[in-house]
């Protein structure tokens, strides 16, 4: 017979016919003559109900069955006599796969903290909790990819080693073959790097955008999906060391054009989780945050509100709020700004355009101010700042010019200049943090519980 998941069980019962299920325990009740077992087998949020006759299976075998336990059942499918399930098995025979020590196993039916679940990372995803987000995550990714082949979008593999920083921040992890207790030094005491594997500094990657441009302005509209690292030495709730970043770059777009793809992106992806993520949002939505689906329909019923970084500095400076960080226009806006502008006076979400340039990158399009450049934030309830990005500078003198003022290595940035001379275009693009799309989604409040296994300061388990 071969193997039913319990999703499909669940969701389209033919009572009266034999199964077949395989899953983890997560509860087991009963007496010396019925005993009652709640297996998971991951396909879903809900478990199914097996109800097994004590006189025709082993005492032996009935008391390896405990939390976390292992089986295969085969039965028939029936009605539930009980509350909470339309649908049950009877079971005809248990093969126990593998056993789980009740006494050691960590995850018990009263509830955990976050902290804890942390550091049983290799566990946690068999918790009601983990399971969801992990789904939720999964559905997350699959619409990307949807959304950008439908319209027509390429999705290019940017690498993860590279040689340029494409923020200028500076915090990179390095990659190297050399011994670390002992690199070679030139004379003046810095790095030899001649006999290393690339021959020159080498980093893992903090954003595929750089490279995206180049393949946008060869096949027009691309689109990346991959890991980023960043080794800022950041201790909250909303950093990760390694993360995954969707960026699309579109060849021919302005900034108007920019907005109106990154508004239609995460409207279709928030849609796309309401309709294919139902039990798992509603269970959060129930469990972790009462506001869940409020929010998620916040978002998208409502246009969003487009407006310049100096009209917002402007509201916040009038609002006659007592901020933790300072408003000024030339400062950044911090996410109890944005916060503000999102749930308190547009009470939607909001898009910020025409940045300080000193504040910003040094790729965006600067305008004829000489004082702002083409960027644009988009601004969620609850998160703040969920997406980065701008019309990119495709001026050949601007952008080499804004780079010599920077004092950023030119001569790791020369093929990059090179797609300004050869044939340059208008074009825009932006980046969403995935993790940080899926604390949104998911109403999770730490971003070290929506990926499996964070990596953070002082942090590589698993």
């Amino acid at each position: 017979m071969k193997r039913t998941k319990i999703k499909i069980l669940l969701s389209s019962p033919a009572t009266g016919s034999d199964v077949l299920v395989k899953g983890w325990v997560r509860t087991k009740r009963g007496n010396k003559n019925i005993v009652f077992i709640a297996l998971n087998d991951g396909s879903t949020i809900k478990n199914i109900q097996i109800v097994a006759d004590a006189s025709m299976f082993d005492d032996g075998l009935m008391r390896d069955i405990t939390t976390g336990a292992c089986l295969e059942v085969t039965g028939e499918l029936v009605e539930s006599q009980g509350q909470g399930q339309n649908v049950e098995i009877k079971a005809k025979t248990i093969v126990l796969y593998g056993k789980s020590d009740a006494e050691s196993y960590p995850l018990q039916k009263k509830g955990h903290s976050m902290e804890f679940l942390r550091e049983i990372a290799h566990l946690r995803p068999r918790t009601n909790t983990f399971g969801a987000v992990l789904r939720i995550r999964h559905s997350m990714a699959f619409a990307i990819h949807k959304y950008f082949n439908d319209k027509g979008f390429y999705y290019l593999h940017t690498p993860i080693i590279t040689g340029s920083d494409a923020e200028g921040a500076g915090e990179m992890f390095h990659v190297t073959t050399f011994d670390l207790a002992d690199v070679p030094k030139n004379k003046d005491g810095s790095v030899d790097y001649s006999g290393d594997f690339f021959g020159k500094p080498a980093n893992l990657t903090v954003s595929g955008q750089l490279e995206g441009e180049l393949g946008a302005l060869a096949i027009g509209e691309i689109y990346t999906f991959g890991p980023t690292f960043r080794a800022e030495n950041s201790n909250t709730p909303r950093h990760l060391a390694e993360f995954w970043m969707i960026e699309p770059e579109m060849a021919f777009y302005d900034i108007e054009d920019n907005m109106d793809l990154a508004e239609e992106f995460v409207k279709y992806l928030i849609r796309y989780a309401l309709e294919n993520c139902k039990d798992d949002l509603e269970f959060l939505n129930n469990m972790i945050d009462k506001g869940l689906l409020e929010r998620l329909a916040f978002v998208l019923n409502n246009k969003f509100i487009r407006m310049t970084y100096t009209e917002a500095v402007k509201i916040l400076e009038d609002s006659g709020r007592k901020w933790e960080y300072a408003v000024g226009w030339g400062r950044d806006l911090q996410a109890e700004h944005e916060r503000y502008l999102v749930e308190e006076h547009f009470k939607c979400p909001v898009i910020l355009t025409d940045y300080p340039k000193a504040i910003k990158a040094f790729y965006m399009k600067q305008n004829d101010d000489g004082k702002t450049v083409r960027a644009m934030d988009v601004l969620f309830p609850g998160i703040g700042e969920i997406i980065g990005g701008s019309q990119r500078e495709e001026d050949y003198e601007k952008l080499l010019s804004r780079i010599r003022e920077l004092k950023l290595p030119e001569k790791d940035l020369w093929w990059y200049l090179e797609t300004r001379k050869f044939g340059t275009a208008p074009h825009s693009g932006f980046g969403l943090g995935f993790e940080r799309f899926i604390l949104f989604v998911t109403g999770m409040s730490n971003i070290r519980d929506v990926i499996p296994f964070p990596r953070t300061p002082k942090n590589a388990e698993f």
